[in-house]
């Protein structure tokens, strides 16, 4: 039986106190919740992921972006941001992954109450209210024994990324360095933010007062903060004085704002920013984890093999389904394994176009009986 929402808070933390002392794989991933008067009762809902090698090691604070439909805030975990943990965890890094307070399990006040009301939004006080999130994490981790506080690192994607950008204009000690990825606020639609041009103003604000290393990459192609919106976000935030590495990546499907998740696109920019930066710590990445020794529902095609072992490695709560004649889908990174095997068994109908329904065969890596 699952532990109770309070019990379970009080074992991840407990676990997440001293990660140095679990034993077992040298890759650990681990939630739990940071607890935070501003976010009562349960706290921060969060994912460490590291490689549990001696020593201490940088810290790298990642946090997510907001749907457009409020609906789906509500589905954020902090799994979702599993494969960038892994990215940076396989260079050295302790990475956290950061659930701000109102989305998912993360108790509090959302940040979509802030500065969004009444005719004119305050894009800037939106942005520093979700940036004490992040100084939150950073404050409750930096005294971990395996963390080096001397150097730290924030990056997040879309409304994340814009706190990212809120952050460094208030540096908490120890951050030497920043990511934004498509960051910004305010996107109604595919190219519609509401009133752009306070949104600039609220990126020349911060540059006024950041001096942290930051590297800016955007998508070519990016539907919620188009090039030249994005452009007129690092000509105002530099004009106060900021300091950003400016990155426009190749087109990305039909929407580069999913920049974020296609990590192959950014891996050597971010690469090449970590070295300039001196942040580089090993020589070489570590290995990627291996997939579970989890044997494939019969039947799939070869591609059907590959989006298997992909799944495999996927964050949960995450759900395979197959139907009569073979068709799949799958869906990872959901807040509930209900949510999983209804996305899972949509995908599969639509691979079918609409001829059959499938059947849930895996969740979470375990076996369905029929």
């Amino acid at each position: 039986m699952p532990l109770p929402r309070r019990l379970r808070f009080i074992w991840f933390w407990l676990l997440a106190a001293s990660p140095l002392l679990a034993q077992g794989p040298k890759y650990v991933e681990r939630e739990f919740f940071i607890p935070w008067a501003e976010s009562q009762p349960s706290g921060l809902d969060a994912l460490l992921v590291y490689y549990n090698s001696p020593g201490k090691h940088p810290l790298v604070v990642l946090t997510h972006g907001s749907a457009r439909e409020a609906a789906k805030h509500a589905e954020v975990t902090p799994w979702q941001q599993l494969p960038q943990a892994i990215w940076f965890a396989r260079r050295g890094w302790i990475a956290l992954a950061v659930v701000r307070r109102g989305y998912g399990n993360s108790d509090g006040d959302p940040d979509t109450n802030h500065g969004g009301h009444g005719l004119w939004p305050d894009y800037h006080e939106a942005g520093r209210y979700s940036a004490e999130d992040l100084r939150r994490a950073i404050e409750y981790i930096r005294v971990f024994p395996q963390v080096d506080a001397a150097h730290i690192i924030a990056a997040g994607v879309s409304t994340g990324g814009f706190a990212t950008v809120a952050l460094t204009a208030d540096a908490p000690a120890g951050l030497v360095a920043a990511i934004n990825f498509s960051g910004g606020r305010g996107s109604r639609a595919d190219d519609n933010v509401r009133h752009p041009e306070a949104l600039v103003r609220a990126y020349g604000d911060f540059g006024r007062h950041s001096r942290v290393p930051m590297l800016w990459l955007y998508s070519q192609n990016d539907k919620f903060f188009w090039p030249d919106l994005a452009r007129q976000f690092d000509a105002a935030f530099r004009s106060g004085g900021g300091r950003d590495q400016f990155v426009l990546a190749p087109p990305i499907g039909s929407d580069g704002h999913a920049l974020f998740a296609n990590i192959p696109i950014w891996s050597d920019p971010v690469d090449q920013f970590l070295a300039a930066n001196h942040l580089i710590f090993l020589p070489k990445p570590l290995p990627e984890p291996p997939a579970p020794d989890v044997p494939p529902p019969p039947g799939l095609n070869p591609g059907g093999i590959v989006a298997f072992h992909q799944y495999l490695l996927a964050p949960p709560h995450k759900a395979f389904a197959v139907s009569l004649h073979h068709f799949y889908g799958y869906s990872a990174g959901n807040i509930t394994p209900d949510l999983a095997c209804s996305k899972a068994l949509d995908r599969c109908h639509r691979a079918a176009v609409g001829m059959e329904w499938g059947t849930i065969v895996y969740v979470d890596n375990a076996p369905v009986s029929p």
